[in-house]
């Protein structure tokens, strides 16, 4: 292995060094820095308007910054593009498909545009399977169900086998069948070594599937960092009550986090505020129908750090 080889074997998947993107006054990205390591499952979050969509199209080549550098598996995107953009693939938020071919064609063309000919079917084959698309394959794409095309975008981004495969959003607006088997195709390629950079507004999923996190707010990084390291730094808890019929006592509402259909979620700060709400329903003479101690999860995190809605959070 000659030693320019071996460089692009140990660099990082993605590197991104002090990249700046203005469109006129907007000032998108302010100065990103950030190494993704060759196999991690990345997730990148945050609200509406945080810079997500623009840094991945940096990434893809479709836009070039204002100031800094980018990388993909040690290839330039700007001065070394055609490899760059054979290590990436991009799932993107749109359903944008070419109208005159089937699935088959269709992922056959895709391989085509990245030199990839009759060798790859057997690639095509197992993408298909596994993405529940074998009796769709040849159908006309304009045929396909809502569903069923997001299926065929996510094999036009494999189809071409890249090492680094970004998910932006990819289970917006999908069935749980789909959610559910795309995410173990998802993990089997991460488990066989592809990196995985998943963009998504369900934060259990990035929970569940993601080793590190970064949230982004304003076109910067506000947070970076594990997991599990992310979730550790928010020290409180939960206390969901099911009340039924009744309302919430006035004394509990400076702790109201959420609250619908008579289930209410109160942010603790200390445990001994759980005796203290006990009391106050017992004042009130309200029955608790159920109580559950929750631990802070990952939409607490982003909550704290960077706004948004109970459950989902708006996506840019």
């Amino acid at each position: 292995m000659t030693q320019m080889m071996a460089d692009k074997v140990l660099a990082p998947a993605i590197k991104i060094e002090r990249i700046h993107k203005r469109f006129g006054d907007l000032h998108a990205l302010k100065g990103i820095d950030l190494t993704i390591q060759q196999g991690e499952f990345f997730g990148l979050l945050g609200p509406n308007g945080a810079g997500k969509s623009t840094l991945i199209n940096i990434l893809a080549g479709l836009l070039k910054p204002t100031h800094g550098k980018v990388s993909i598996m040690g290839h330039d995107v700007m001065d070394d593009y055609q490899a760059a953009r054979l290590s990436l693939g991009v799932v993107p938020q749109e359903l944008v498909f070419d109208p005159f071919f089937n699935v088959r064609e269709m992922l056959r063309f895709q391989a085509g545009y990245f030199g990839r000919g009759r060798e790859n079917d057997a690639w095509v084959d197992e993408v298909i399977e596994n993405l529940g698309l074998t009796d769709k394959a040849h159908t006309n794409m304009r045929k396909l169900s809502g569903g069923m095309k997001r299926r065929a975008l996510i094999a036009q981004a494999l189809v071409h086998k890249p090492p680094v495969i970004v998910l932006d959003e990819p289970t917006a607006g999908v069935d749980v069948e789909l959610r559910q088997m795309l995410w173990a195709f998802i993990k089997k390629l991460n488990a066989d070594g592809h990196t995985i950079i998943l963009t998504t507004h369900y934060l259990e999923e990035a929970e569940t599937l993601c080793e590190r996190v970064a949230m982004m707010k304003q076109g910067e990084i506000v947070a970076l960092d594990t997991t599990a390291n992310l979730l550790s730094k928010l020290p409180g808890k939960n206390l969901r009550l099911n009340l039924g019929e009744a309302s919430l006592p006035p004394a509990l509402l400076p702790m109201l986090k959420s609250g619908e259909n008579g289930v209410y979620t109160l942010a603790l700060t200390e445990l001994n505020q759980v005796e203290f709400a006990l009391s106050a329903l017992r004042e009130a003479k309200i029955n608790v129908e159920d109580m559950q101690l929750i631990e802070a999860d990952l939409e607490d995190v982003f909550m704290s750090l960077v706004g948004g809605k109970n459950g989902q959070y708006e996506s840019n």
